[in-house]
């Protein structure tokens, strides 16, 4: 998504916060509304001599950091990430703040967690792998959507379900690393 449409998108979403249009009333109210969010651990210590479950590099951390800012302002139910360190510390800010407990879920059966998160109508966070991410967002959607490069880690799966049709949007963060 380029700047001038997440400008257009972000002013969009204000001025319907400020008509009082938020989405996230009806999912509360009726659940037949409910988004979930993907996205990738953050950056790993490759080098760490843990190599089966490497924690977080200084950057990992400032852009897990950079999530939580990135969904402040967004309504989430539920919290989901796989049982590793990297996984697990992405989705701590934001769990922290949001006052939730994570969940753990496995990647062995991407289509059964799918049906899961559908069947449950919650606004969720969902942090997962390289390989994992795209795939259950496109189960999400019926679509098929893979695999994508270790060296991504900007991008958010936006899944949106309203009643039994859903849309699957890619939003890029804009985070730079201090470090």
């Amino acid at each position: 998504m380029t700047k001038k449409y997440l400008t257009i998108f972000i002013i969009i979403l204000g001025i319907s916060t400020i008509l009082g249009i938020q989405s996230d009333v009806c999912a509360q109210n009726n659940n037949e509304i409910f988004t979930i969010y993907l996205v990738r651990h953050s950056e790993k210590d490759v080098a760490s001599n843990n190599s089966a479950d490497p924690p977080l590099t200084q950057c990992g951390k400032q852009r897990s950091e950079h999530l939580n800012s990135f969904l402040s302002d967004v309504h989430l139910d539920a919290i989901y990430s796989t049982d590793y360190t990297r996984t697990k510390n992405t989705a701590l800010p934001t769990a922290s703040f949001k006052g939730l407990e994570t969940q753990e879920y496995t990647t062995q059966d991407l289509e059964a967690f799918s049906k899961l998160l559908i069947d449950r109508k919650q606004d969720a966070l969902v942090v997962g792998h390289n390989n994992t991410t795209g795939v259950l967002a496109g189960l999400l959607v019926g679509e098929e959507v893979g695999e994508f490069d270790l060296d991504i880690y900007n991008r958010v799966y936006q899944v949106v379900i309203h009643k039994k049709s859903s849309r699957l949007h890619l939003l890029h963060t804009a985070f730079d690393c201090n470090y």
